[in-house]
Protein backbone atom coordinates (compact mmCIF):
# COMPACT_ATOMS: atom_id res chain seq x y z
CA UNK A 1 0.00 0.00 0.00
CA UNK A 2 1.54 3.24 -0.74
CA UNK A 3 0.82 5.35 2.25
CA UNK A 4 2.05 8.94 1.40
CA UNK A 5 -0.08 9.09 -1.67
CA UNK A 6 -2.67 8.16 0.31
CA UNK A 7 -1.94 10.00 2.83
CA UNK A 8 -1.10 13.19 1.22
CA UNK A 9 -0.53 16.24 2.57
CA UNK A 10 -3.02 18.98 2.08
CA UNK A 11 -0.36 21.63 1.07
CA UNK A 12 0.51 19.85 -2.10
CA UNK A 13 -2.92 20.44 -3.56
CA UNK A 14 -3.51 23.11 -6.48
CA UNK A 15 0.33 23.55 -6.81
CA UNK A 16 2.32 25.47 -9.95
CA UNK A 17 4.65 23.08 -11.50
CA UNK A 18 8.09 24.49 -12.89
CA UNK A 19 9.71 21.19 -13.36
CA UNK A 20 9.32 17.71 -13.75
CA UNK A 21 11.64 16.22 -10.92
CA UNK A 22 12.05 12.87 -9.20
CA UNK A 23 13.25 12.16 -5.65
CA UNK A 24 16.04 9.22 -4.78
CA UNK A 25 13.94 7.36 -2.52
CA UNK A 26 17.38 6.40 -0.51
CA UNK A 27 16.95 9.65 1.00
CA UNK A 28 14.85 10.97 3.29
CA UNK A 29 11.33 10.26 4.00
CA UNK A 30 7.69 10.50 3.14
CA UNK A 31 6.36 11.79 6.57
CA UNK A 32 3.72 9.13 6.94
CA UNK A 33 6.51 6.73 6.50
CA UNK A 34 9.20 8.03 8.89
CA UNK A 35 11.21 5.24 11.15
CA UNK A 36 10.03 5.84 14.76
CA UNK A 37 13.44 7.11 15.45
CA UNK A 38 13.11 9.73 12.51
CA UNK A 39 9.49 10.68 13.67
CA UNK A 40 10.95 11.51 17.39
CA UNK A 41 12.87 14.12 15.49
CA UNK A 42 10.00 15.09 13.49
CA UNK A 43 7.05 14.60 15.49
CA UNK A 44 4.37 16.53 17.14
CA UNK A 45 2.07 15.70 20.08
CA UNK A 46 -0.86 17.74 21.24
CA UNK A 47 -0.44 17.11 24.61
CA UNK A 48 -3.86 17.64 27.20
CA UNK A 49 -1.82 18.90 30.03
CA UNK A 50 -3.05 18.29 33.15
CA UNK A 51 -3.60 20.80 35.87
CA UNK A 52 -0.78 21.01 38.47
CA UNK A 53 2.87 20.89 36.70
CA UNK A 54 3.79 23.74 34.72
CA UNK A 55 4.33 23.28 30.92
CA UNK A 56 8.27 22.66 31.19
CA UNK A 57 7.78 20.17 33.49
CA UNK A 58 5.01 18.49 30.84
CA UNK A 59 7.81 19.16 28.30
CA UNK A 60 10.83 17.32 30.28
CA UNK A 61 8.01 14.57 30.87
CA UNK A 62 7.21 13.68 27.31
CA UNK A 63 11.41 13.96 26.97
CA UNK A 64 11.66 11.35 29.59
CA UNK A 65 9.02 8.86 28.31
CA UNK A 66 9.93 8.74 25.34
CA UNK A 67 13.90 8.82 25.89
CA UNK A 68 14.74 11.46 23.73
CA UNK A 69 17.54 14.53 23.86
CA UNK A 70 14.80 17.30 23.48
CA UNK A 71 11.17 18.34 23.47
CA UNK A 72 9.49 21.71 23.46
CA UNK A 73 5.68 23.32 24.21
CA UNK A 74 4.38 26.13 22.07
CA UNK A 75 2.73 28.68 24.08
CA UNK A 76 2.70 28.00 28.27
CA UNK A 77 -0.29 26.88 30.14
CA UNK A 78 -0.14 27.85 33.87
CA UNK A 79 0.43 25.24 36.49
CA UNK A 80 -3.81 25.30 36.97
CA UNK A 81 -4.65 25.76 33.21
CA UNK A 82 -5.44 22.25 31.22
CA UNK A 83 -6.09 21.63 27.70
CA UNK A 84 -4.37 21.67 24.45
CA UNK A 85 -0.32 22.12 24.44
CA UNK A 86 1.52 21.14 21.40
CA UNK A 87 4.68 19.44 21.91
CA UNK A 88 7.28 19.33 19.42
CA UNK A 89 10.27 16.37 19.51
CA UNK A 90 14.10 16.66 18.54
CA UNK A 91 14.31 19.42 15.29
CA UNK A 92 10.33 19.92 15.34
CA UNK A 93 10.83 22.63 17.81
CA UNK A 94 12.33 25.02 15.85
CA UNK A 95 9.08 24.77 13.96
CA UNK A 96 6.47 25.76 16.80
CA UNK A 97 6.93 29.60 16.17
CA UNK A 98 4.53 29.40 13.59
CA UNK A 99 1.62 28.51 15.88
CA UNK A 100 1.77 31.91 17.35
CA UNK A 101 0.45 32.90 14.18
CA UNK A 102 -2.88 31.51 14.73
CA UNK A 103 -5.43 32.45 17.63
CA UNK A 104 -5.86 30.41 20.90
CA UNK A 105 -9.20 29.21 21.92
CA UNK A 106 -10.52 28.86 25.99
CA UNK A 107 -12.87 28.05 28.15
CA UNK A 108 -13.19 29.88 31.46
CA UNK A 109 -14.72 29.96 34.81
CA UNK A 110 -14.80 33.13 36.45
CA UNK A 111 -16.17 34.22 39.64
CA UNK A 112 -18.01 37.59 39.55
CA UNK A 113 -17.46 38.86 43.49
CA UNK A 114 -20.87 40.43 43.74
CA UNK A 115 -24.32 39.39 41.92
CA UNK A 116 -24.56 40.88 38.62
CA UNK A 117 -26.74 41.66 35.37
CA UNK A 118 -26.57 39.03 32.59
CA UNK A 119 -27.55 41.72 30.30
CA UNK A 120 -25.30 44.29 31.60
CA UNK A 121 -21.66 41.57 31.64
CA UNK A 122 -22.67 41.07 28.03
CA UNK A 123 -23.02 44.79 27.38
CA UNK A 124 -19.42 44.73 29.31
CA UNK A 125 -17.75 41.94 27.26
CA UNK A 126 -18.54 43.87 23.73
CA UNK A 127 -16.07 46.11 25.31
CA UNK A 128 -13.47 43.54 25.12
CA UNK A 129 -13.96 42.70 21.00
CA UNK A 130 -11.12 43.75 19.07
CA UNK A 131 -7.68 45.19 20.24
CA UNK A 132 -6.90 45.69 23.82
CA UNK A 133 -4.65 47.20 26.21
CA UNK A 134 -2.37 44.29 28.54
CA UNK A 135 0.22 44.49 30.78
CA UNK A 136 1.27 40.96 31.74
CA UNK A 137 1.08 40.50 35.51
CA UNK A 138 4.10 40.86 37.88
CA UNK A 139 4.81 36.63 37.88
CA UNK A 140 4.59 36.26 34.02
CA UNK A 141 8.27 35.65 32.24
CA UNK A 142 7.85 38.36 30.13
CA UNK A 143 8.53 41.84 30.54
CA UNK A 144 6.07 43.13 31.85
CA UNK A 145 5.29 46.71 29.28
CA UNK A 146 1.69 47.30 27.88
CA UNK A 147 0.76 45.56 24.89
CA UNK A 148 -2.07 45.22 22.28
CA UNK A 149 -3.96 41.85 21.90
CA UNK A 150 -6.59 41.47 20.07
CA UNK A 151 -9.49 39.83 21.13
CA UNK A 152 -11.99 37.91 18.21
CA UNK A 153 -14.45 36.42 20.42
CA UNK A 154 -15.86 36.68 23.64
CA UNK A 155 -18.73 34.67 24.53
CA UNK A 156 -20.88 33.97 28.12
CA UNK A 157 -22.37 30.89 27.90
CA UNK A 158 -23.83 30.10 31.08
CA UNK A 159 -23.60 31.06 35.03
CA UNK A 160 -24.52 29.49 38.36
CA UNK A 161 -24.83 32.08 41.05
CA UNK A 162 -21.24 34.10 40.59
CA UNK A 163 -19.44 31.65 38.19
CA UNK A 164 -19.46 32.22 34.81
CA UNK A 165 -18.61 30.34 31.90
CA UNK A 166 -16.78 32.69 29.11
CA UNK A 167 -15.54 31.06 25.44
CA UNK A 168 -12.72 33.03 24.69
CA UNK A 169 -10.83 33.36 21.17
CA UNK A 170 -7.90 35.81 21.02
CA UNK A 171 -3.89 36.50 19.91
CA UNK A 172 -1.78 34.23 20.66
CA UNK A 173 0.05 36.15 24.07
CA UNK A 174 -3.34 37.09 25.54
CA UNK A 175 -3.39 36.82 29.38
CA UNK A 176 -6.82 35.62 30.40
CA UNK A 177 -6.21 35.71 34.20
CA UNK A 178 -5.71 39.70 33.33
CA UNK A 179 -8.77 39.64 30.89
CA UNK A 180 -10.83 38.58 33.70
CA UNK A 181 -9.37 41.01 35.89
CA UNK A 182 -10.28 43.88 33.56
CA UNK A 183 -13.97 42.98 33.28
CA UNK A 184 -14.17 42.72 36.61
CA UNK A 185 -12.75 46.49 37.17
CA UNK A 186 -15.61 47.10 34.40
CA UNK A 187 -18.23 45.37 36.33
CA UNK A 188 -17.03 47.77 38.96
CA UNK A 189 -17.72 44.53 41.48
CA UNK A 190 -14.42 42.44 40.78
CA UNK A 191 -13.82 39.17 39.29
CA UNK A 192 -11.31 36.32 39.55
CA UNK A 193 -10.24 33.49 37.22
CA UNK A 194 -11.15 30.42 38.78
CA UNK A 195 -10.24 27.50 35.92
CA UNK A 196 -9.17 27.80 32.59
CA UNK A 197 -8.64 25.22 29.70
CA UNK A 198 -7.26 25.53 26.12
CA UNK A 199 -9.07 23.90 23.68
CA UNK A 200 -7.57 25.38 20.04
CA UNK A 201 -3.88 26.42 19.02
CA UNK A 202 -3.90 27.77 15.54
CA UNK A 203 -5.35 24.94 13.21
CA UNK A 204 -5.12 22.41 16.16
CA UNK A 205 -8.74 21.82 17.98
CA UNK A 206 -8.99 19.78 21.32
CA UNK A 207 -11.66 17.78 19.13
CA UNK A 208 -8.81 16.88 16.77
CA UNK A 209 -8.00 14.12 19.47
CA UNK A 210 -5.63 15.02 22.89
CA UNK A 211 -3.42 12.70 24.26
CA UNK A 212 -2.72 11.83 28.13
CA UNK A 213 1.16 11.57 29.73
CA UNK A 214 -0.52 8.55 30.20
CA UNK A 215 -1.27 7.23 26.96
CA UNK A 216 1.82 8.13 25.38
CA UNK A 217 3.79 6.13 28.20
CA UNK A 218 1.41 3.25 27.48
CA UNK A 219 2.21 3.79 23.56
CA UNK A 220 5.90 4.22 23.85
CA UNK A 221 6.09 0.71 26.10
CA UNK A 222 4.03 -1.30 23.44
CA UNK A 223 6.21 0.19 20.89
CA UNK A 224 10.11 -0.41 23.42
CA UNK A 225 8.42 -3.81 24.94
CA UNK A 226 6.79 -5.60 21.68
CA UNK A 227 7.52 -3.09 18.42
CA UNK A 228 4.29 -2.77 18.14
CA UNK A 229 4.10 0.85 16.72
CA UNK A 230 0.40 1.58 15.97
CA UNK A 231 -0.39 3.44 19.18
CA UNK A 232 2.52 5.45 18.72
CA UNK A 233 1.76 6.39 15.27
CA UNK A 234 -1.45 7.35 16.26
CA UNK A 235 -0.56 10.17 18.77
CA UNK A 236 2.22 11.44 16.78
CA UNK A 237 1.68 13.62 13.85
CA UNK A 238 4.66 14.49 11.16
CA UNK A 239 5.61 18.07 11.88
CA UNK A 240 4.15 19.17 8.65
CA UNK A 241 0.54 19.38 9.79
CA UNK A 242 1.60 22.85 11.18
CA UNK A 243 2.41 24.33 8.16
CA UNK A 244 -1.03 23.94 6.23
CA UNK A 245 -1.84 27.61 5.88
CA UNK A 246 1.18 28.60 4.70
CA UNK A 247 2.54 29.00 0.96
CA UNK A 248 4.39 25.81 -0.02
CA UNK A 249 7.55 25.31 -2.60
CA UNK A 250 8.36 22.10 -3.14
CA UNK A 251 12.44 21.59 -4.44
CA UNK A 252 14.37 19.10 -6.11
CA UNK A 253 16.35 16.59 -4.21
CA UNK A 254 19.82 18.03 -5.49
CA UNK A 255 18.42 21.99 -3.18
CA UNK A 256 17.81 20.48 -0.08
CA UNK A 257 21.17 20.13 1.31
CA UNK A 258 22.47 23.16 0.10
CA UNK A 259 19.51 25.33 1.88
CA UNK A 260 20.42 23.31 5.50
CA UNK A 261 23.73 24.22 5.16
CA UNK A 262 22.45 28.15 4.63
CA UNK A 263 22.23 28.46 0.85
CA UNK A 264 19.34 30.61 -0.10
CA UNK A 265 16.63 28.94 -2.65
CA UNK A 266 17.43 29.67 -6.70
CA UNK A 267 14.23 29.61 -9.11
CA UNK A 268 16.15 26.09 -10.87
CA UNK A 269 15.43 24.57 -7.28
CA UNK A 270 11.94 24.57 -7.00
CA UNK A 271 10.15 22.19 -8.45
CA UNK A 272 6.43 23.10 -7.52
CA UNK A 273 4.86 26.07 -5.79
CA UNK A 274 1.65 27.70 -4.92
CA UNK A 275 0.06 30.15 -7.43
CA UNK A 276 -0.63 32.73 -4.52
CA UNK A 277 2.66 33.46 -3.49
CA UNK A 278 3.58 37.20 -3.30
CA UNK A 279 6.72 39.21 -2.44
CA UNK A 280 7.48 38.82 1.36
CA UNK A 281 5.24 35.76 2.09
CA UNK A 282 5.85 33.48 4.44
CA UNK A 283 6.65 30.11 2.81
CA UNK A 284 7.38 26.55 3.99
CA UNK A 285 9.72 24.91 1.65
CA UNK A 286 9.53 20.87 1.73
CA UNK A 287 11.11 18.01 -0.19
CA UNK A 288 9.45 16.12 -3.20
CA UNK A 289 8.93 13.94 -0.64
CA UNK A 290 6.77 16.14 1.86
CA UNK A 291 9.54 17.08 4.60
CA UNK A 292 9.96 20.47 5.92
CA UNK A 293 13.32 21.50 4.91
CA UNK A 294 12.00 25.30 7.00
CA UNK A 295 10.39 28.40 6.58
CA UNK A 296 11.53 31.17 3.70
CA UNK A 297 10.45 34.44 2.77
CA UNK A 298 9.60 35.40 -0.70
CA UNK A 299 11.38 37.98 -2.67
CA UNK A 300 9.73 37.62 -5.87
CA UNK A 301 5.83 37.33 -6.59
CA UNK A 302 4.59 34.16 -8.36
CA UNK A 303 4.57 35.91 -11.67
CA UNK A 304 8.62 37.13 -11.48
CA UNK A 305 9.01 33.34 -10.17
CA UNK A 306 7.29 31.73 -13.21
CA UNK A 307 8.46 34.11 -15.27
CA UNK A 308 12.32 33.80 -14.90
CA UNK A 309 14.84 30.84 -15.61
CA UNK A 310 17.60 32.65 -12.93
CA UNK A 311 17.57 34.55 -9.40
CA UNK A 312 17.65 34.38 -5.76
CA UNK A 313 13.60 33.79 -5.45
CA UNK A 314 13.28 32.86 -1.66
CA UNK A 315 15.46 33.97 1.46
CA UNK A 316 15.67 31.15 4.49
CA UNK A 317 14.48 32.02 7.76
CA UNK A 318 14.57 28.92 9.65
CA UNK A 319 15.56 25.96 9.00
CA UNK A 320 14.09 22.70 10.33
CA UNK A 321 15.86 19.77 8.34
CA UNK A 322 19.68 18.51 9.64
CA UNK A 323 21.85 19.14 7.24
CA UNK A 324 23.12 15.70 5.24
CA UNK A 325 20.06 14.28 5.08
CA UNK A 326 20.22 14.70 1.48
CA UNK A 327 23.36 14.11 -0.38
CA UNK A 328 25.06 17.28 -1.97
CA UNK A 329 24.40 18.64 -4.85
CA UNK A 330 25.88 21.57 -5.33
CA UNK A 331 29.77 23.17 -5.72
Amino acid sequence: MDLPRIKKLKQFDNLIQLSESMTDERYGHYPYERPIPILFDYGLILIDKPSGPTSHEVASWVKKILNIEKSGHSGTLDPGATGLLPMGLGESTKALSILLLGPKEYYTIARIHSNFDKYILEKVLLEFHGEIYQRPPQRSSVKRITRIRKIHEIEYVEGNDKLILLRILCQAGTYIRKLIYDIGEILGSGATMVELRRTRVSHFFERDGLIKLHDLYNAFHLYNEKNDEENLRNVIKPIEVCFKDLPTVVIRDTAVDALCHGAQLAIPGISELSPSIQKDDLVAIYTLKGEIVGLAQSLMNINEIVSNKNGISFTMNRLIMKPNTYPKGWR
